[in-house]
């Protein structure tokens, strides 16, 4: 099976060369290739791999049964299981699925102090299980939060180098337009990715396949999936309402004012009633939040409505593969999106700027018409983002960077289906550039 290069590679490299490293967590949500990653980097790095999944495997769940001392678990794993070997220095312990078994986060920290082996552990549905995983562990353990793939990482699955991304980067510093055939080539690939999604068993069958065949399927499990986790995992939590507020997502993404309205998933619902829901399907990173800012100005933080928000999906893919049958056909036969153009284009750049460590935040002025999508920071500057599925005008960014009312403000950022270009403080780039905006932003100042 390919290898799909993931930029967790650069960070587990890192990790083992840090002489003072702690154990690690990769956290992140279901299918985003976090056991592959690990897998691979502990073939190629280390001479012993010893890996444990809890699922597979629960009879592991007994090696605490002497207490938590890495001897005394190793020598548990052991007795299980003889062919495993421990070599000191050389050894790379893998626990896998551990929110089936987050007590073993408690020998973390006797990993940590014992130094003679690196450990590993890594699972979905972390952010529901992190409370306790914390407690057990807090203080000797590093933490990395895995999503799938971006735009760069699926440039990478095609056969794109690092010079190719580099050069994209140089064409937005340089206000640059780019030329027929890479606008053809990057708008092309980009739109397939909006299609498949960026987890890694959907994009290393489209690769090898070089068709859309089978993709629907792989998502459409990848929902059901997610569905069961709901049912498996949201204890003593009305399940019923977490699966409506999934299912209302790409309806209340489709409309005009993208804003989730709790009233919409079910008759008389109530914010505090359904506040823990969606709280549920954002820490198992299945959704990113939106929150609405109080009002456009630095700081970002404390300076929004916990009650008002937007939902879109951590992956694009989930979002097209819960479209109707007939949306399904017109998109991948002829790259129509319909009335899921905007929602689809924003769901993408919203992932974007969450993969390149960026929180989310709009605004929408209650008096008036004024509205934007998303918003970023440098050190010193409040940067209103647009995505515009038309090519209509900016009306609402213009009046941010224009008026005197936001003195943080002072020029625009707008995501299109055209060039790049820059007119009345307002810089435009293709929607495939989205994923470079934090590099931009940073070499630009």
């Amino acid at each position: 099976m390919q290898y799909l290069q993931r930029k967790a590679d650069l960070f587990l490299k890192e990790w083992k060369a840090n002489e003072h490293k702690k154990p690690l967590i990769l956290k992140g949500a279901r299918q985003v290739g976090k056991t592959e990653s690990i897998r691979h980097f502990g073939e190629a790095n280390y001479e012993y791999l010893v890996e444990i999944n809890f699922v597979e495997e629960p009879k592991y769940k007994m090696i605490i049964e002497d207490g938590y001392k890495a001897e005394d678990i190793i020598k548990n794993i052991s007795r299980i299981d003889p062919d495993k070997e421990f070599v000191e220095g050389k050894t790379l312990i893998f626990f896998d699925e551990l929110q089936e078994f987050p007590e073993i986060a408690t020998s973390l920290k006797f990993f940590s102090i014992d130094g003679r082996f690196d450990v590993i552990c890594s699972g979905s549905m972390l952010g529901i299980q992190y409370k306790r995983i914390e407690s057990n562990s807090v203080g000797y353990k590093t933490d990395y939060q895995m999503y799938s793939m971006d735009f760069e990482e699926f440039l990478w699955a095609k056969g794109y180098k690092e010079a190719f991304v580099d050069e994209l980067l140089e064409h937005m510093l340089a206000q640059k337009a780019f030329n027929e055939l890479t606008m053809t080539v990057c708008s092309g690939a980009f739109l397939d990715y909006c299609i498949l999604g960026g987890m890694p068993a959907v994009v290393r069958d489209y690769i090898s396949k070089n068709t859309f065949e089978g993709s629907l399927g792989t998502q459409r499990q990848l929902i059901e999936d997610y569905k069961e986790d709901i049912r498996k995992y949201a204890e003593g939590m009305d399940q019923a309402r977490i699966v409506n507020v999934f299912n209302q997502i790409p309806v209340q993404l489709a409309k005009e004012n993208k804003k989730f309205q709790i009233s919409k998933v079910a008759r008389g619902a109530r914010f505090k009633d359904y506040r823990g829901c969606i709280e549920w399907l954002q820490d198992s990173g299945i959704i990113n939040l939106c929150y609405c800012l109080h009002f456009p100005e630095l700081p970002l933080k404390g300076n929004y409505d916990e009650t008002k928000y937007k939902l879109y999906f951590a992956d694009s893919g989930l979002l097209v593969a819960m479209l109707d049958d007939e949306s399904q056909e017109d998109l991948r036969a002829n790259k129509n999106m319909g009335v899921y153009k905007g929602a689809l284009y924003e769901n993408v750049v919203g992932e974007a700027l969450l993969k390149s460590g960026y929180e989310l935040y709009y605004y929408k002025r209650e008096d008036s018409t004024l509205e934007e999508d998303f918003f970023v920071r440098t050190m010193s500057e409040l940067i209103p983002v647009e995505v515009k599925s038309t090519n209509g005008r900016s009306k609402s960014l213009r009046t941010l960077i224009e008026s005197g009312k936001y003195p943080d403000i002072d020029y625009g950022i707008k995501f299109t289906s055209g060039n790049i270009g820059y007119s009345d403080k307002i810089y435009s780039f293709p929607y495939f550039c989205a994923f470079l905006l934090k590099r931009y932003l940073k070499s630009k100042m």
